[in-house]
Formats: C-alpha cells, sequence, structure tokens
C-alpha cells in the first residue's frame, strides 16, 4: 500500500508517515485521519514518540490499532496548541486542528514556528466554510501548502456529495422490489447512510465490525447486526463482483451501489457507480489554492501538480528556514527505545563474546593423526591431573591399574635397540614402582582391534600400588571403567607411550576392547585366571634406581616377562597387519 504522508522538511514534524527509519529526526508526528493509507507503519508497538490527532481519531487509534494510551495526545479543533521542539523549552510552534471534511475525524493542521507557516491539508474535500476558520481569516500567510491531490484532474468533474447521494436515493427508488448493497472501506460516508435509513426508513445492516467503530462514533442508532433487519446492507467494496452480484440475485433481486471518486465503469446491469467523493475536485482544489495563494504547494499525492494550478502560485520566493541550534540538537538525540537498544547491543557484545570453534579436525591417518593422538593424550592427562588426585585418595585397593604396550613394536625383546626406538614402560609406572616393594601383575586381557587411528586413554598416577591389579575383573573399578570405557560398550584402549623421563619415542597405540565390567567375559579366559607375575618376591627399590646400567636392564627383565607370558604370537599381529612382513 502506497504511503500518503509526509515529513515536514527542516523540522521534526511528520504527517501520516510512521516509518521511523527513514525519518530519523523527527520527533511530533500527527495523524490527519484513520484511513488505512494513511497508517502504514503505525502499529501497537508504537512508542517513544507523541502521536497528535483530534479526539475522534485517537478513539478510532486506541480501538483499531491499540496503540497505548500514553502516546496518543488529542487536540480540540480549532484551538491553538503550543507545542515544544527542543529539549529546553527555547522553541516552539503553534498547532490548530481544522475540520477536513473527510472522514469522522479528518483534520487539517496549521504549523507556525521558525519555519513559516505551513497548512497540511490531508485528505479533505473543500467548502468555502474552511477560509472563514479564524486562524486562516487573519492576515496569515501560508508559506508552504501540503496539498491533497487525489482527484486532481482537470478532465474530469465531481459533483458535490449532496448531488451525489440525491442520485444515489433515486437509484434505491426506481428498484421497490430490491434490496440495496452499498460498497464501502472500513471508514467514511457514515453520514450518507444515516441520510439513506431515515429517507427509507429502514435499518443498515453492518458487520460486527463496522458496529463496533459506528458505536465509538456514536451516531444515531440506525446500525443493526442482525441478517435479513434492514432493506439496506453494508459490504466492503471489494466483495462487489460478478459472483456474488449473481448469488445475492438468486435469493433476492439485489442491486449494488459503489460510490466512490474512482472512474469506474459498471461491469454489470444490477451495479451502479456513483461519483460520491470525499476528495475535492479540481475545480475545488483551484478555488482554495487561489484563495489561500500559498507561496509554495507541495503534493501530497505523488510529485504531480497541474500546470495551471501551479500557476495560480503568487511570483514570489520563499524565505531561506534557518534551524536553531537547540532544534537540531532535538532532532539529533536518540529517543529513550534507541537508548535502550543501544545499551542492550552494548551489554551483549560485552557478555557474549564469540566462542571459538569447537568440533572434530579430521586428519589423513598418516603421521599428522599419530601426532594429535599423542598430543590429545598428553592435554587429556594434564586436564585430569587434579580430579586424579582426588580419585586417587578415596580408592581403594581394588582399584585397577593398566601397563601401556605398543603393539606395534617388534615383540621380540633386542638389547642392542637404543634411543628412540626403545620399548620402555610409561614414566609413571617406573616412578610407582620404585616406591612399591613388590608388583603383583593381575590378568592381563588384550582384544585386537582393526581400528587405523589411535585414540589416547587415560591412566591413573598410581599405576602400581602394593597388590595393585593391571586389569581388574571385578565391577569394583567403576570409577576407572567410566573413565576409559568412552565408547559405550566398556572398551579397554591400550596404548604404548614413553614417558616423560624414559626416552623421546612417540610411540603407536592401537584401540583395544576389553570387558572389565562383567565377570562372565572376564572368566572366558579361564586357562589364564592366576595372571601373570611380573616380579617374584620383592623388589628393592634402590637397586633399582642406583645406575642407568641397572635400570635399563631391570626394564628389559621386565619386559620379556610380560611378552612370555601374553596369550597369543607374533603370528597373531601378522594376521592384522600390526607388524610389518
Amino acid at each position: 500500500m502506497s504511503v500518503n504522508g509526509k515529513v515536514i522538511s527542516h523540522t521534526p514534524l511528520a504527517v501520516d508517515f510512521w516509518h521511523v527509519r527513514k525519518c530519523p529526526g523527527a520527533r511530533l508526528f500527527f495523524l490527519s485521519h484513520m484511513h488505512s493509507d494513511h497508517t502504514v507503519g503505525l502499529t501497537s508497538t508504537w512508542s517513544d514518540r507523541p502521536i497528535y490527532c483530534s479526539p475522534v481519531t485517537a478513539t478510532l487509534l486506541r480501538l483499531k490499532l491499540q496503540v497505548k494510551e500514553q502516546w496518543i495526545h488529542p487536540l480540540e479543533l480549532g484551538d491553538p496548541y503550543l507545542l515544544p521542539l527542543d529539549d529546553i523549552g527555547k522553541e516552539r510552534m503553534t498547532v490548530t486542528l481544522i475540520d477536513a471534511n473527510h472522514c469522522p475525524g479528518a483534520v487539517m493542521f496549521l504549523f507556525e514556528g521558525y519555519f513559516g507557516s505551513i497548512l497540511y491539508t490531508g485528505d479533505f474535500r473543500y467548502t468555502p466554510s474552511m477560509l472563514r476558520e479564524p486562524c486562516l481569516r487573519t492576515n496569515t500567510t501560508i508559506d508552504v501548502l501540503y496539498l491533497d491531490n487525489t482527484s486532481c484532474d482537470p478532465n474530469r468533474t465531481l459533483p458535490s456529495r449532496q448531488r451525489a447521494t440525491q442520485q444515489i436515493k433515486e437509484i434505491i427508488r426506481s428498484h421497490p422490489n430490491h434490496n440495496v448493497v452499498i460498497g464501502l472501506y472500513a471508514l467514511g460516508k457514515e453520514s450518507l447512510l444515516v441520510e439513506l435509513a431515515m429517507e427509507f426508513k429502514t435499518w443498515i445492516e453492518v458487520s460486527f465490525e463496522r458496529m463496533e467503530t459506528l458505536k465509538a462514533l456514536e451516531l444515531p442508532n440506525v446500525f443493526t447486526t442482525d441478517p435479513g433487519a434492514g432493506r439496506i446492507r453494508v459490504v466492503e467494496q471489494s466483495k462487489i463482483c460478478c459472483a456474488t452480484l449473481r448469488l445475492w440475485n438468486e435469493e433476492q433481486p439485489t442491486l449494488a451501489i459503489l460510490p466512490t471518486s474512482r472512474p469506474l465503469i459498471s461491469f454489470h446491469p444490477h451495479l451502479h457507480v456513483v461519483p460520491y467523493s470525499d476528495h475535492s475536485s479540481y475545480q475545488e482544489l483551484e478555488d482554495f489554492v487561489s484563495a489561500l495563494k500559498p507561496t509554495s504547494l507541495v503534493p501530497i499525492v505523488g510529485n504531480f501538480v497541474p500546470g495551471r494550478l501551479s500557476a495560480l502560485l503568487p511570483r514570489k520566493k520563499r524565505h531561506e528556514i534557518l534551524v536553531p541550534e537547540s532544534v537540531q540538537h532535538y532532532m539529533l538525540r536518540p529517543t529513550e527505545s534507541q537508548l535502550g537498544a543501544i545499551a542492550h547491543a552494548s551489554l551483549r557484545r560485552r557478555h557474549f563474546q564469540p566462542l571459538a570453534p569447537k568440533g572434530v579436525v579430521f586428519e589423513s591417518p598418516g603421521s599428522g593423526s599419530r601426532k594429535s593422538c599423542e598430543e590429545a593424550w598428553e592435554a587429556e592427562c594434564l586436564e585430569q591431573d587434579a580430579s586424579e588426585e582426588e580419585v586417587d585418595n578415596e580408592s581403594s585397593e581394588k582399584d585397577s591399574d593398566c601397563i601401556l604396550i605398543d603393539l606395534s613394536e617388534e615383540l621380540t625383546p633386542n638389547k642392542n635397540r637404543r634411543g628412540a626406538r626403545d620399548v620402555n614402560i610409561a614414566k609413571t609406572v617406573y616412578e610407582d614402582m620404585t616406591m612399591a616393594e613388590s608388583v603383583p601383575l593381575g590378568q592381563v586381557e588384550i582384544v585386537a582391534n582393526t581400528k587405523a587411528c589411535l585414540t589416547p586413554v587415560r591412566t591413573p598416577r598410581r599405576l602400581f600400588e602394593t597388590n595393585a591389579k593391571i586389569i581388574n575383573k571385578t565391577a569394583s573399578s567403576e570409577n576407572y571403567s567410566c573413565q576409559h570405557c568412552r565408547h559405550g560398550n566398556a572398551q579397554s584402549i591400550h596404548k604404548l607411550s614413553d614417558g616423560d623421563g624414559m626416552g623421546q619415542h612417540s610411540g603407536l597405540g592401537m584401540d583395544q576392547d576389553a570387558d572389565m565390567s562383567d565377570d562372565s567375559n572376564t572368566s572366558q579366559h579361564g586357562d589364564q585366571n592366576d595372571g601373570v607375575t611380573l616380579l617374584q618376591g620383592g623388589l628393592d627399590s634402590d637397586s633399582c634406581s642406583s645406575s642407568p646400567e641397572l635400570r635399563q636392564e631391570y626394564i628389559e627383565e621386565l619386559e620379556n616377562s610380560i611378552l612370555k607370558a601374553l596369550p597369543f604370537t607374533e603370528e597373531d599381529f601378522k594376521t592384522w597387519d600390526l607388524v610389518a612382513l
């Protein structure tokens, strides 16, 4: 729908214009009447800016659009009102409302201030009585006239509303046995309906929605919502068409009347178009402009003004407008809602900083993925230090421990291997063993897995304590199972890892599935339930740390003992492509 409103230049005023983002400097808003093409953008959420209108329009504004009462400021017609144009009360203007003779509540606005005198007609139907208004009868010079040019066509004439009303009466009289349907907009031409009701002594049937409006206007009681109660019925203009006319005439002889200034041609023998207009004709506009002699003229609808109408303007130039500094500041000052929006945006920026992206980084199963697994394993160990210390203090002697083994390395021990190719036990294993007198080894249960990508596992810091088990087959190790069995089936993932002080080798690991929480699964290896003994007897911790040679010899001996006791051979690894051929 087109917007028939304007922002008054060099002022903080806007009339029938409600797109706030397009007029950031407007602070005072005026509503000429309640037709929908003059309220585009005005909704119940309107706030922070006052709306000035007539008392009737204020009533309809509350009823139809549910605008909050605090923003509606009704002004009586004919009385001048002084309104501030800044925050400090230095600049003011006078506004006077004049009846526009258009629809209930429709008014013209006369603004007087530092910008001169501006008359905004809105939609109006000119009558000579308008020039007798006190505010226009004085020697007031209209600097700018905002003119309703809806019917500004020199080639088309419009009869007065009295003549058009008489024409409608004649049509109804010529069809005494017909019902009458009149097509109207939601607001307007109520005086025509009242006159027809009085003339033909009949009720005017209307919809419930229109009845609500009519009651608010306090019109004579000639309207009803009861179907068939009266001969004349009112509908929306859009409902009058060939299909509805055919349907109505099938039930009862019916004629339709369209009172409008639009140049329509009847498309049905029972349809009558009557040039009843609430807008000024071109001849009436000429009379109005000739009487006012404004300095400049601005059309409200579009930008076209006939040359004959412009020729009526006096040949004088309007003086330049200087906007007072206080008004400029007033127009630039943000409203309360804008300040709130700015504060809210600032709060969001301060408290809702963008987070770093999270997700899974996929790499090829080459050296990059191996390095990623190693780094992830080390990071998880560091993050869990504090929590693991608490777990150590609360754990009982039944807590299960594990040894990390690289199954990708060659299983046959070789004393000539040194440096980065040594197969070492993690540093935590060594440190705890030096503090233990003996290390009994529980069952070792390893199940081969074909997963190519290695996943780091978490291990308790005390891998070896007195009477500790490598993998406890009882269900008492719930804490261990919760930390290590993350894939839903109690998977125990084993990985070879060099300790922080045992070497620099970055070994490969392998996901190993081991059910450590179910006794029945553990009992399947019945021939190995006695466990694998790591050391027979006590261990002298001093002898383990006396020299690097003894330490290395001890580790190799321990490794050989473990490898000999494992329930599989080197051929098993070749089957799963774990040992290079």
